[in-house]
């Protein structure tokens, strides 16, 4: 199943090029989720998915070309990426980095999770806003998922069980020193979307080709299996470190290829099974 956030915050289940609006088949407001009914469809998407079926069959559908698609998620309660998950993005990284990350090459170059503010989130067919800054700012294009079950200090084996779906997802970066946190959450620098598919739809999350295109261009171009720590490693590490919980968003690491942004450009960000976004870069707004 596709799942998409669109026009306001109603849930659509997309078929081929049309949406169908399966809000009434959503749950509603409640004690534990008051403000996100989308944060209790992953958690309960297994009681949920007959009528949400049902609603898909039944329900008013339309092009989608005449709807807004939203980032399918909505009000994280945090944004986990992963750092340094590709060898090739290692090597090309190295000649770049500066004083004070050489110094610390060991650290910087290793795997591990940071957090990139859910206050960055965009939807599909958004601008990505450049801050006014002398830095080069890159794309990074990454296989992302969301959590449906909580999930705490899980085993490997059993972590791929607490996946809702997944999602595109492009890692906006500043380069230079400082905190990666800082350096990837200003406002627009994570674009997600075009929307969800769930899990038993894409099988093996290890076979996906990722490619993105900037102005036509290929700049990445590489397949999940290539990661130095899999997806179910990753959800083991984080969950040993932080409760992940359902509507939480986890990215996969940035593949080789990335580089620099600039206002007027168009990316095209695209992951085998799940299907194309693409957005606009501008300058700052001031």
């Amino acid at each position: 199943m596709k799942l998409a956030l669109f026009d306001g915050g109603r849930i659509g289940v997309v078929q081929d090029s049309e949406i169908v609006d399966v809000t009434s088949a959503a749950p509603d407001f409640d004690s534990d989720y008051a403000q996100n009914h989308w944060l209790r469809l992953c958690a309960d998407f297994d009681e949920l998915r007959a009528p949400l079926e049902r609603a898909a069959a039944t329900g008013p559908r339309m092009p989608i070309e005449q709807v807004r698609l939203e980032a399918p998620v909505l009000n994280p309660s945090k944004i986990v990426c992963a750092a340094a998950n590709y060898d090739e993005h290692l090597t090309e990284m190295e000649p770049i980095l500066t004083d004070a990350q050489r110094a610390s090459a060991a650290w910087f170059l290793a795997f591990d999770v940071f957090l990139k503010a859910p206050s960055s989130l965009i939807g599909p067919g958004c601008d990505i806003e450049l801050p006014d800054l002398p830095n080069a700012i890159h794309h990074e294009c990454e296989l992302a998922l969301v959590i449906g079950k909580t999930a705490r200090n899980v085993d490997p084996s059993e972590a791929l069980d607490h996946v809702l779906g997944y999602t595109i997802l492009i890692d906006v970066t500043v380069r230079g020193d400082g905190d990666r946190t800082r350096r990837k959450s200003y406002d627009t620098f994570c674009p997600v979307g075009p929307w969800l598919v769930t899990a038993d739809e894409i099988g093996d999350p290890q076979q996906l080709d990722i490619t993105l295109d900037v102005n036509g261009v290929r700049r990445q171009s590489v397949n999940t299996r290539t990661m130095k720590v899999p997806i179910d490693q990753m959800i083991a590490y984080a969950s040993s470190v932080m409760t992940l919980q359902p509507g939480d968003l986890l990215t996969t690491g940035s593949p080789p290829g990335v580089g620099a942004i600039n206002a007027g450009d168009r990316l095209r960000a695209h992951i085998g099974g799940i299907g194309e976004m693409h957005l606009g870069v501008i300058g700052p707004k001031g």
